[in-house]
Order: structure tokens, then sequence, then C-alpha cells
């Protein structure tokens, strides 16, 4: 038992779940410290999470019945006009199969090389063909097996065994009319978990469900195989609207003797879209979103997006300090930081549903409220003309004075791809030095300083209201020193006007430097209307004493939002309970429950297993940690933390064979890996 303590008082392991990332270029290693001597005691609070390492168990489905999904043909014979539009868009061009209509790349025996692989683009006959290296670095043929996307860049998906497929990094630049790798900075060769193979670049688990209607991964751990379905290729109707069988049949174009569903709209669907705002709101962010899923696929639409997800904060490396967007991060955490969000705008007043194209192009989508007309659906907007050189600055018809130049910088994803940031933030050269964030300013007048930007910015502006304190500043501060920023991240937290994004994001900091006084002060943030906020405060808990810990937490087991229900559960864990009341059982259970099903659901990420891992270290279940540490090696393994902590915990059991063979197949896996060789020696294995 010595062993597992000293295990336990020194290394990292992991305590909080994975982020998304479907661009899969992210190995996530979010560790931190577990410090002192555990002493959970193996009561039923640990047999509970002791479930949690059954990884072959099966995602449990939803049991309330719902109508089945008909396809979006069923559809078009009374929705003519949104088929039409839909028809073509980027939604329905999402994932094709593969035809000479929609294929557009060049496959006429082209060739691309990249790190001295070449890659050959062909037909055999009437099939699409990839020459390429294979996972064992060895040339192989794959026939292209369906189409990603239709512009700026289409991706091609290889099926490498039955039921796994891939997304091909060498992709086709419809613009430029060429061939190009998406990660053309990057040495990528089989073996690695990076290289087009390997798990971060896994079609079923990283992809699949934003590009499908109805997808369910169904991936089966033991044989590390995926048998997934999907009612329809493609963003078709009822992956926004919901299935749509009960719809038929209230529309009389189904027979049916009785209909057993429940919870349905009067028209038979599982979500009302003319409800608008939040409804519509969380449905688009279900897919456009940077976030961590809890389900198997896609959840039933009309789900609330709290319930299915987790959203990332804006986290380093994700977002500048002050919320801009740094990596692709899916609109939808850029947008709650918006005044936008907050006054009620929502995806349909600027974009058609169904098109997914704009409602009106250039600076007329935005003067359809700011101008000096309003709008009524707005009342608080200033009525004054913006479209006009006394507000831009900029020649008429020229880039700088299109709104969106301002107020929504572009950054180019997957080389070709631009994005705007959706937070439709006022440019803040001023605080550029400051906060190390970009400004828009400065990102046309490339040879400018943010210094220039901000002295002409208020020549232009001299008595604005716009550039007092951002929260920016605060995080900024943050993430340079953590300890010595302490009382201005809390006031960030628990000023409720700031957008809940940015206070869950000052409490996810604030987490590492738990302690009881901030436990205390933050507690009354566990009520807070905002479940983002609310299951950031569950970690804050962490640092309030053992004994008071439960009472605290007990009412977030039942929280509505199982976003927060999970965060509850996962600070349940380490503690020590020899009873608890029955109604507190029931719910920790319950939230238990939801952790396992959302790791269980992506048992094939190599980030689960490493938390997987770290659940085994805080029950004592160093087996179930190698095992599950061993998993995430298979997975990737370039992945040098699990294979650190493997070699660490042989070592501190006793095993110095284990701790040997292991260290041996690390170094093989990673041959310049400098940590690894310092611990070999450390350990004269």
């Amino acid at each position: 038992m010595a062993a597992q303590y000293t295990v336990m008082q020194g290394f990292a392991v992991v305590a909080d779940a994975a982020s998304h990332y479907p661009d899969g270029q992210k190995r996530h290693q979010e560790v931190i410290k577990v410090s002192g001597t555990m002493t959970l005691r193996f009561n039923r609070l640990a047999r509970v999470a002791a479930l949690l390492m059954c990884f072959a168990v099966p995602v449990i489905a939803q049991s309330d019945l719902h109508p089945q999904y008909v396809g979006s043909e069923a559809c078009t014979d009374c929705h003519e006009e949104a088929a039409e539009a839909w028809a073509g868009s980027h939604h329905a061009k999402a994932w094709t199969k593969t035809t000479d209509a929609n294929v557009l790349g060049d496959f006429s025996g082209t060739t691309f090389t990249q790190n001295g692989i070449m890659s050959r683009f062909y037909r055999d006959g009437e099939t699409y063909m990839i020459e390429t290296d294979g996972p064992d670095g060895r040339m192989a043929r794959y026939p292209v097996h369906s189409v990603v996307g239709v512009e700026p860049l289409q991706q091609y998906l290889l099926e490498t065994e039955e039921g796994r497929l891939q997304s091909f990094d060498v992709v086709w630049d419809i613009e430029e009319e060429k061939w190009y790798h998406l990660y053309p900075d990057q040495e990528l060769y089989g073996g690695d978990g990076l290289h087009w193979t390997g798990p971060y670049k896994n079609w079923n688990a990283r992809c699949a469900e934003c590009h499908a209607t109805d997808f369910n991964k169904n991936y089966t751990p033991t044989k590390r195989s995926y048998a997934s379905t999907q009612a329809e290729i493609g963003v078709g109707c009822e992956a926004c609207h919901g299935p749509g069988e009960a719809h038929l049949a209230w529309a009389g174009k189904l027979e049916t003797s009785q209909i057993p569903w429940t919870g349905l709209s009067n028209t038979g669907l599982t979500i009302t879209m003319s409800q608008g705002g939040e409804v519509m709101l969380q449905q688009c962010a279900s897919c456009h979103a940077r976030r961590e899923p809890f389900e198997d696929g896609n959840p039933l639409p009309g789900t609330p997006f709290h319930n299915a997800y987790r959203l990332s904060t804006l986290r380093d490396g994700s977002y500048h300090a002050d919320g801009q967007i740094l990596d692709e991060v899916y609109v939808y955490g850029s947008f709650l930081q918006s005044k936008m969000y907050a006054q009620g705008v929502t995806c349909g007043n600027c974009h058609e549903p169904h098109s997914a194209e704009l409602i009106v192009e250039g600076n007329g989508l935005c003067t359809q409220c700011h101008s000096e007309a309003g709008n009524a659906d707005f009342p608080t907007l200033a009525l004054q003309s913006y479209d006009d050189p006394s507000h831009h600055f900029h020649p008429v018809g020229s880039e700088g004075a299109q709104c969106k130049s301002c107020h929504m910088i572009e950054r180019d994803y997957m080389v070709v791809d631009g994005r705007r940031d959706h937070s439709f933030r006022i440019p803040r050269p001023d605080q550029s030095l400051e906060t190390r964030s970009p400004n828009a300013c400065t990102d046309c007048h490339s040879d400018q300083t943010a210094k220039w930007a901000a002295e002409a910015i208020a020549k232009w502006y001299p008595d604005s209201a716009h550039r007092g304190p951002h929260f920016g500043q605060t995080l900024a501060v943050g993430r340079r020193d953590l300890t010595g920023s302490t009382d201005e991240l809390v006031a960030l937290a628990e000023y409720a006007v700031l957008p809940g994004i940015a206070r869950a994001t000052a409490l996810e900091m604030l987490t590492r430097v738990a302690s009881p006084e901030l436990a205390a002060r933050l507690a009354p943030l566990l009520e807070d209307p905002d479940p983002i906020v609310r299951a950031a405060a569950v970690g804050l808990q962490r640092g309030a004493p053992e004994t008071e810990r439960p009472a605290v937490l007990a009412a977030m087991l039942e929280d509505p939002a199982k976003t927060v229900r999970i965060a509850a559960a996962r600070e349940f864990l380490s503690l020590r309970i020899a009873r608890m009341p029955d109604r507190i059982s029931r719910a920790l259970n319950g939230a238990m429950r939801d952790w396992q099903g959302s790791l269980l659901a992506k048992a094939d990420f190599p980030e689960t297993q490493v938390v997987m891992a770290g659940i085994g270290l805080t029950t004592r279940r160093m087996g179930a940690a190698l095992q599950a540490f061993g998993e995430a090696v298979t997975l990737d393994p370039q992945l040098e933390q699990g294979w650190v902590m493997m070699i660490r915990i042989h070592d501190a059991m006793g095993n110095r064979d284990d701790a040997r063979e292991t260290v041996d197949r690390a170094i093989e896996a990673n041959p310049d890996s400098i940590q690894l060789a310092l611990i070999r020696a450390e350990l004269q294995l």
C-alpha cells in the first residue's frame, strides 16, 4: 500500500474529462497534482465509482421511445421551398457518396508529395482510388469511401478496416484546383497518433456526428472496432428538426393505428423551431461549438445543449485571453460572449437556416438592426448611422468599411477555410499589449503597431464608453500569474453581468488554487442561472473541508443540467463517505451513471483513457489504472504522459521488470523523447 501512496503523492494524474478536439491536433494533457495521502475507503461510493472502469459495458440507449427517422426525401413534398434551399447547401453536402457529381478533386493520376511520401489519386474503372502510406508506413491502395464538404476544400474518407473511416490529410483546394496537405509543417508517419490513420483523424469518433443525421458511433472497446450507423449521411432535415415519423402521421402521410410517443410538439416533432431563441441556438450549437460530447452519437434534436455536451471555456490554446478565436472553436463559445447574444439575437437573425447562407450580403446584414431606423425587436439599439465614414472612418466600399472587417476578425483553419469570430467585439488595440491578443486594426494594417491603432481610435472616438475594463485583462494576468491574480479572478467570476463563459473560465482557472476560503466565497455560484458557471463552480468545492464538501455538493447531483451533475460526480469520487441518505445515494448513483456513459461513449479517445486511468489511481485500482494507461498509449503511442505514468506505477509497486519493459517500449515509440530517457536514467532501468 505504501507504494500506491508514493504514486499518488507526487505524480501528475488527469482528474478532469477531456475536451473534444474534432480537428485532431491536440493531445489533451490537462493534468493536476494529486498530493497528500488518499485514504478513500472502498465503501458503497467506491464500488459505484469502480463501475467507471468497466470498459466493455455498452452505453445505454435512450429509454424513451421516439419516432423513427424517415429521411429528407420524405419532407420534400410538403416543404418544397425549404428543401430546394437545403439541396446543395453545405449542410446537404457535409458528407456525400462517392459519385462523379460529388467528387471535385482531380483523380486523373495526379500526385502530391509530403515528407517524402507520394500520394497518388487515380481511377480504377468507376472506383476513385488513393495510393498512400498506411498505418504501418507501407504504401497501400484505398478506394475512396465517401466525400466530405463542397467548398472551399473537399476531403476524402478512406476505410482502413471494416467500419473504420479515416479522414485523409491531403485534400482538394476548390478555388486553386490543387491538392494540399492540411498540416504542412508536421512530419507525420504511420504509427503516429496524429497520422491520418491515427485515432485523432478517425471519422467515426471525431467528425461524423456533425456530418450525419442520427449518427451512432457503436464502438466496441474490446475489439477496437466500429459498427457505426446513421439514418442519412449529410445534415438532413431531421438532424435539426428531429425524427419525422410522428410528423408524417400528423400530416396524414403515414398510416398508424397507435402513436406511443410522448413529449412531442403538436405537430409530432421532438423540437419546436418556431420557438426560436435558445431552442434554435442550442440546436445549432450542438455542432457549431467546441465541446465534449456525453453521448455515443447525435442526441435527439431538442435535447438541451448542456445535457448533451460540456462546453469548452476560454482556455489558453483555444482562445486568446480576451476571448477572441485562436484555435478552431466553432462559433458558439464566441457568440456567448457577445452583446448580441445577451440581447436575444440568434442564428436565424443573420443566417437562412435551410440554405445556411446569409440573409443579406455585405453591410446590409448588419444595418437591418444597426441603423437610424433600428429594429423594433431590439429596442435598446442606438439609432444612428453606422454604414457611413463618420462611423468607420474608411473609404466607402473599401475593405475597411465592411462591418465584418472591424467586428468579426477572420482566421483560416484547414489552411484555406476562413472562419469569422462571432463575439462581435469592438476593436481594442489599446489592450493588445496587455492581453497579448490581436486586434482588427493591425490585422489589416500589419505594418503598424497596436499603439498607433489605439491612438487613431482615440482621436475618432475621444469620449467613447467602450474603452473601459475588459474581462480579457483579468484572464490574461491569470494566465501569467495565477496566484497573484486570485482576487481579480474571483471578482470576475462574481460579476453577474459578464458573459457566463468568461466567468466560468475564471472559475476553472481558480480550481488550480482551490482553498477553503475560495470554496466558501464562491459557493453561491453553485446556484447561478448559467449551467456553464454552475459546472465550473463545482470544481472550486474541492478546496472545501472534506467534512463539508458532501453537503455542499449533494444538491448538484440533481441539477437539471447533465454537465453540472457530471461535474459533481467527479468531485464525489475522492470523498470518504461511510453512509449517505438514500436520496443522495440515488442521486449520486444517477450522476455516476451519467459520467460513466459519457466516458464510455468516448472510450476510443486516448485522452479519455487517461481520464479513466486517473479514476483508477484515485480509487487505488492500480491494475485498472495500468490497463487504461496501456490502452491510451496503444491508441496513441506518442502520448508520453501515459508511458511515464505506467513506468512510475510499475516502479512504485516494485515491478522492476515490468517498468524496464515499459520504458523500452516507450522509447521505441518515442526515440527522441528526452523525458523518457531521463526517467530510464533516474530509475536505473
